[in-house]
This record gives structure tokens, sequence and C-alpha cells, in this order.
């Protein structure tokens, strides 16, 4: 699933071609996403102008004048920028026909994405009005963490993807800054005091930059708005790495279960 570094870094690469230009048509070609697209989606945005390109967590923001696009790429989908006349795929569902010759294609093999209209203020919408705060907010902070896991029996890295508590870490990011906060994946919440919980902030928020930076990761289907793969996966210190030998320490990284994720971590460098 394309995570907070995947979605910040379509979200840059729609804003340099969407910005200023002007919605002239709409293509649906299939409703049937996670929620079915709305059958007024042209009458509500055809001939207003993109303002601006925002995310929360993994959600995509598009300012259209007097309302607003709500985009989730769901477990495979993406968002790319291609000349106006580039024909169809199969799992090309939705298309928005640009003033400057191009349009803005959404792609979901398996139709978990999302595309909703809002108003005014897409913050009050139902899918956003109860998110956390970003990792790079002031408000996430050490203290922050440590108050809402201090009496929490659950593993650290299931806290870490509740997007009630941090929005946008998911599967992979959870792992990784794990691993570089020096923290075991399966250690309580209130296991964890003040000074592992400002080392795990830190952890977070230069995972996610470096990731957004190398263009995400690309482990299965993401591409960026421009059809290129993220790198971020060639320089992870553990996810996907099972049986391969620590960046670090040299011992071989472990693999287990949580819920339904493969959660991957050192047990030299990240000890219960």
């Amino acid at each position: 699933m394309p995570e907070l570094p995947e979605v910040e870094t379509t979200r840059r690469g729609l804003a340099a071609c969407l910005i200023g230009s002007r919605i002239v048509d709409v293509v649906v070609r299939d409703r049937r996403l996670r929620w079915p697209v709305p059958r007024n989606l042209a009458t509500r945005v055809v001939g207003r102008v993109v303002r601006a390109v925002e995310r929360r967590g993994k959600y995509l923001l598009l300012d259209c004048e007097r309302g607003w696009l709500i985009v989730h790429l769901g477990m495979s989908g993406s968002l790319r920028v291609l000349p106006a006349h580039t024909p169809a795929g199969k799992h090309d569902h939705v298309d928005f026909m640009l003033s400057n010759g191009y349009l803005m294609r959404l792609t979901d093999p398996r139709r978990f994405g999302t595309v909703l209209w809002a108003g005014d203020n897409p913050m009050s919408h139902p899918l956003l009005r109860e998110l956390a705060p970003e990792p790079f907010d002031e408000a996430f902070d050490a203290s922050w963490l440590h108050a809402r896991i201090a009496r929490r029996r659950a593993a650290i890295k299931t806290l870490l993807m509740d997007s009630r508590l941090v929005t946008g870490v998911g599967n992979i990011y959870a792992a990784e800054a794990l691993f570089r906060a020096r923290i075991h994946p399966l250690t309580p919440g209130r296991r964890i005091g003040p000074a592992r919980c400002q080392r795990l902030v830190r952890a977070i928020r230069d995972t996610l930059l470096e990731a957004i930076s190398a263009g995400g990761s690309t482990l299965r289907d993401f591409v960026g708005s421009n059809g290129a793969p993220g790198y971020f996966q060639q320089q992870s210190f553990v996810y996907g790495r099972a049986g391969e030998p620590c960046r670090v320490c040299g011992a071989p990284i472990r693999a287990i279960r949580q819920g339904l994720r493969s959660t991957f971590y050192c047990p030299h460098c990240q000890r219960p």
C-alpha cells in the first residue's frame, strides 16, 4: 500500500503539473472503487481551476476552487499525469482532462482507491476529521507520543500504524523507524519511556524524509505521477531483508507476523 512518502512523492509531481490548469472533462470508466465515485463528479469539477495539491496523511487533496477532490490510492493505485490522448488500460478507472493538454489518471487494479468530493473544508470530512497529527507537525513530539502509549499493552509497531496516534506511518516505515530507534517491534507501548519516545519521534521523521527524497518505495505496484518507481527499498535497514545480514551488526534480519502484516527487525540491535 502506498504510504506517506509515496503519497507525498505523488503530491509533489501532481502539483508541478496541475496547479493553474482547468479541468475540462472527467471520464469515469468504473465507479466501483472503495466508495463509489460520485455520479455528479463532472458537474462538480468541470470548469474549475486546480489551485493547490495538498496531502493529509495518505489522502491527496486537490483544491478545485469552490470545493476539494479527496483521493486515496488504496492498496495498489497510482495517479499519473499523461498526454491527453494516452489510451486507457484495463485498470484506468478515472481521467481528469486538463486545459494544459494533459490528463490526470487514476489507475487502480484492486479498486480499493477513493475519489470523493468535499465542500469548502475538507478537514471536516469523516475520513479526515479524526486523523492524528502528521509526523512532521510540531504537535507530534515525544510528550504527545508518550502520553498516548504510556498505558497501552499493544505492541509499539501496531500502535504506530494507528492513525489516531500519528497519521501516515505505515508498515514499511514503522519497521524502519523502530530499527533506527533500537526498539523491538513487539515492545508494549507502556514500556517505552520519554527518552525512547524522543528517539522514536526523531527516527520516524528521519526515515520518512529519506524515503521522500528517494521517491518512496516500490515493492510491487507503486509509481509516482511521472511513472517513475521509488528507490527507498534499496537502502532499507530491515524491511524485506529477512535472512540478510544487518547493515549495522551483521546479525541475520528476522521476520515475524503482526496481525496480517510482516514485521522485520534485527534481534541484536533491537533487543526486547
